[in-house]
């Protein structure tokens, strides 16, 4: 019985900026049959020289590269230097480019294009805190493109091949797009680190904060299978409980006041999410009328919130 064939046998590509999302991409792309004819990192970059070794492919620079015979130039440098990297391909390579960030679309390829090459942008919605070799992490990725049809065609074949998903986010949604991204990840990542430090300044026992982490994916998991992820919110400040919220601002107020702009801040956020779906109840529109006076963040150790209104 023959084996198929790898879904992406016979594309060869050039890795520019092999960093931790580009040498994830470039392995990924390896074993599922693509192969790398060459690296451009930073001349002299040890790193970048480990990174060609363990793909197998000779390392070069964007503006020495020979014009070795490459159907995908897949550029993963810093946003800023895209361009850069544009002008110094130009006219060397002639293939599909695609780079891999996301608040920027295709129109950073512009000297490729100028140059006749198909450009676009193939951005991959997941963290890369270190290089990841196995494909099967890619598995249900969410990738971004846009750019020329030709280019978009190669990432979707991209995004199959690892097993993901793949659509279309043009270039004035981009950068929302991304700043959603930056709540989705950093956003949910700061918020646990703080409750984590919340919890240990405190004194919580040590199997009580391992526990927080448990709690957080479950919320999670829980926002991301229902139909409207706001239905998942939970605590009194979705519930509109004045006295707790009270109670946990007066706390926060020797135990972490720097971090009372952040709960009042989800706090709010949590009934204006729910808003959107739904009548607020009597309670939560007391507690939102609250919520958004000023006083809550410049009186750190009064009591925060009463349950008469002021005057």
């Amino acid at each position: 019985m023959n084996r198929a064939e790898p879904p992406l046998a016979g594309l060869r590509f050039l890795l520019v900026g092999p960093g931790r999302v580009g040498e994830s991409l470039a392995a990924w792309a390896l074993a599922r049959g693509a192969s790398c004819v060459a690296v451009a990192g930073r001349a002299g970059s040890q790193g970048a020289r480990d990174a060609a070794a363990r793909l197998g492919a000779p390392l070069e620079s964007a503006s020495d590269y020979g014009g070795a015979s490459a159907d995908l130039a897949l550029i993963a440098v810093p946003d800023a230097a895209i361009s850069d990297v544009a002008r110094r391909l130009a006219g060397r390579f002639h293939g599909v480019a695609l780079h891999v960030a996301g608040p920027i679309g295709a129109s950073a390829l512009a000297p490729l294009a100028a140059a006749g090459c198909p450009v676009g942008s193939f951005h991959p919605l997941r963290p890369f805190p270190a290089v990841e070799r196995d494909p099967e992490a890619a598995r249900g990725t969410f990738f971004a493109l846009d750019g020329d049809a030709q280019a978009r065609a190669l990432g979707r074949r991209l995004a199959e091949a690892f097993g993901g998903e793949a659509a279309i986010v043009p270039e004035e949604l981009r950068v929302l797009y991304h700043l959603a991204a930056t709540l989705a990840a950093g956003g949910v990542a700061t918020v646990f680190a703080s409750a984590a430090s919340l919890a240990q300044r405190a004194g919580v026992p040590e199997g009580a904060r391992r526990g927080y982490a448990r709690l957080a994916l479950a919320a999670l998991e829980a926002a991301a299978a229902a139909a409207d992820p706001a239905d998942a919110i939970t605590g009194p400040a979705a519930r509109g409980d004045l006295e707790t919220v009270e109670r946990q601002l007066e706390a926060l107020a020797d135990a972490a006041p720097e971090l009372k702009g952040l709960v009042v801040a989800l706090a709010r956020a949590a009934l204006e999410r729910r808003a959107e779906t739904r009548p607020l109840s009597p309670a939560q529109k007391a507690l939102a009328e609250r919520l958004a006076r000023p006083e809550l963040l410049d009186r750190p150790r009064d009591r925060v919130l009463t349950s008469k209104s002021p005057d």
